[in-house]
């Protein structure tokens, strides 16, 4: 398995398929994973296999390491076109989370005020208070809805909380009242155990989109997987599958793009 633990606190910037020039703000430890979900598609591997021994950075070790890092990028003359909070697992578990996003949105009016700011969330914490405030600051509140179907997401995204519950996550969603990105993973083939995990079909695609139309966001986001995953006998949706879906959610009124 050669999944990917990315440095913490800032790494890149790296070429998203979505958002462009990105500098990268892990909250997570830079030797380990700390998710809330377990997807068996996650390009930073199992949560088991990925324990880390160290800490999370501190609040005023995200802010000193993405000042040095703005400073370097101007004097070089590149400028991000977002900073993204993602890496070895789920941004909105830090516990000074709403702290680090103003630190952020300072910093970015400081150096790069162009550049967007964009949170890649796996939505689980987004029933606290202080995480949608957060999040309703920053330019891209992008926020993960991969299907509507509980079996599904308990074989595929695996959600370490007993408590998920996706009915519960699409009402928390609707609480953004359009100020959210709704981003969606469509794969296909089958797990190790011989599970299959096509979510292209009408069946998950159907609910998925009545539960999209219900929350109304500004734009979706739909990919599929680029880089190897700990389950590796997933496939990718084609672009005609992906193209499919787009096209319906486009149909409804509601921006979508699809990376393949």
């Amino acid at each position: 398995m050669s999944t990917v633990i990315y440095p913490s606190p800032i790494f890149g910037p790296i070429n998203s398929r979505r958002l462009g020039i990105s500098l990268g703000i892990n909250l997570m430890p830079a030797d380990g994973k700390v998710c809330t979900f377990d997807c068996i598609y996650c390009e930073c591997g199992f949560n088991k296999q990925r324990i880390p021994m160290q800490k999370r950075p501190t609040r005023s070790e995200v802010a000193s390491a993405l000042e040095k890092k703005l400073k370097e990028m101007h004097l070089q003359n590149v400028h991000p076109d977002v900073l993204t909070f993602a890496g070895n697992g789920e941004p909105t578990a830090h516990p000074d989370f709403y702290d680090i996003i103003c630190d952020t949105i300072e910093l970015r009016n400081q150096y790069c005020p162009e550049a967007k700011i964009s949170v890649l969330s796996n939505s689980t914490f987004i029933n606290k208070e202080k995480v949608r405030e957060a999040l309703l600051l920053v330019d891209n509140n992008i926020l993960k809805m991969d299907t509507v179907d509980p079996a599904y997401i308990q074989r595929v995204d695996r959600p370490t909380q007993k408590s998920y519950d996706i009915s519960n996550i699409i009402d928390d969603l609707k609480l953004f009242n359009g100020h959210v990105i709704i981003q969606s993973m469509f794969l296909k083939g089958k797990t190790i155990d011989g599970v299959d995990v096509d979510n292209t079909g009408e069946i998950y695609v159907k609910p998925w989109l009545d539960a999209v139309l219900s929350i109304q966001p500004q734009e979706v986001m739909i990919y599929t997987i680029d880089r190897e995953t700990p389950d590796q006998k997933l496939e990718k949706a084609t672009p005609e599958e992906l193209d499919a879906i787009r096209d319906r959610v486009i149909a409804a009124g509601i921006p979508c793009t699809a990376s393949y």
